[in-house]
């Protein structure tokens, strides 16, 4: 890995994690100073993120992390509940028991980190990796991959307050349930039910 392909890697890694959010502008020499990189890599970096939508250029200011609008928020849910309701409906036919039970202990983590959102939201990744993994499609997997770049502009993690990661645990128990079932509808359905779910409070959280 070259060191601008590995400025990219980590600097992705830090949007994801919440160090930098949308709306930030990324300066060169603080990103670099941030990271402890040099400045190079940080450029080249910054080039492929803006290459990939994650970054866009503004006169007079420079790199900025996009910041999605509503409509677009709306949209990327739309596609994100296609894509998980089919996920959930083939993982429903191909799961093996241990791939279902790795889902239940991934949950129960999520269920008890009510005091870390960011340790929550990455486990609540690796739950959905995890459903995508188990449809045995690789075309599907694909196609969740390049909804990621638009969900990093998502910002902050919903998953900060306790109530809500009580109400993802209780959904991906539905959704687990259903998998355990082999009931394609149910699980389905409950993984609509779910992004649904996600889509309002992403929405509330945006207009508060």
């Amino acid at each position: 890995m070259s060191q601008g392909e590995a400025a990219y890697e980590r600097l992705l890694a830090a949007i994801q994690y919440g160090k930098f959010q949308p709306g930030d502008r990324l300066r060169e020499i603080e990103v670099a100073a941030s990271l402890s990189l040099s400045r190079t890599p940080v450029r080249e970096a910054l080039r492929k993120l803006e290459s990939d939508g994650i970054v866009e250029h503004r006169p007079r200011i420079g790199a900025v992390i996009r910041r999605l609008s509503q409509a677009e928020v709306v949209e990327l849910y739309e596609m994100r509940l296609v894509l998980e309701r089919t996920a959930a409906e083939m993982a429903a036919k191909h799961a093996s028991a241990a791939e279902i039970d790795a889902l239940e202990e991934l949950n129960e983590e999520i269920g008890t980190a009510t005091d870390n959102a960011a340790r929550a939201a990455a486990l609540n990744q690796q739950f959905h990796r995890g459903i995508y993994l188990a449809t045995r499609n690789r075309f599907l997997l694909e196609s969740a991959r390049a909804l990621n770049n638009a969900l990093l502009l998502l910002g902050p993690t919903t998953l900060a307050d306790k109530v809500r990661i009580t109400v993802v645990y209780d959904q991906h128990r539905e959704i687990i349930a259903a998998l355990r079932a082999a009931d394609p509808q149910k699980a389905g359905e409950a993984a609509a039910v779910h992004l649904e779910t996600s889509l309002r409070h992403r929405l509330k959280v945006m207009q508060a």
